[in-house]
């Protein structure tokens, strides 16, 4: 799960990729012009902000079309500052420790939470930096994504 903790977004509708299901609260990117669910191994820069409804085979979105098998738009929260506070969950492969303030990290790749939880084994795309620690399975993360996406590496770190 990804929700907003603090920090300026705005919510914007976008088209929908045809026969792709995603999670509500999840991160999603742009592919060829139409929104994907964003998975592990995508990097920051295609990400584009986090979506509340989930997409199913039955959903409804924007003017009730069933974006699943029909084009459609569907609701988007996107950040238009920097340093935007997510609260996100973490996956079960490592938990999250108050040493990882300051660390990067990539998106889950542990079925069922593809797009909505943090890995903190892996860092290679760099899409959430920890900001805050609550629990072994919840932190507060800064998103890394969309134009102008860094790696750590490129940051220096």
């Amino acid at each position: 799960m990804i929700r907003l903790k603090r920090g300026r977004t705005k919510f914007i509708y976008l088209p929908w990729t045809i026969g792709q299901t995603v999670a509500a609260n999840s991160l999603v990117g742009l592919t060829s012009g139409q929104l994907i669910p964003h998975v592990a191994g995508t990097a920051g820069a295609a990400a584009v902000g986090v979506i509340h409804k989930a997409v199913t085979s039955t959903s409804t979105h924007q003017n009730g079309v069933v974006v699943y098998s029909a084009q459609g738009n569907v609701e988007v929260e996107v950040p238009i500052e920097k340093n935007v506070v997510w609260e996100v969950d973490v996956d079960a492969v490592a938990a999250l420790v108050l040493t990882d303030i300051g660390s990067f990290f990539d998106l889950s790749s542990v079925s069922g939470t593809t797009s909505n939880a943090v890995d903190t084994s892996q860092s290679d795309e760099d899409i959430f930096q920890c900001v805050g620690f609550i629990s072994a399975t919840k932190g507060l993360f800064v998103l890394n994504i969309g134009l102008g996406a860094d790696t750590e590496t490129d940051l220096g770190a």
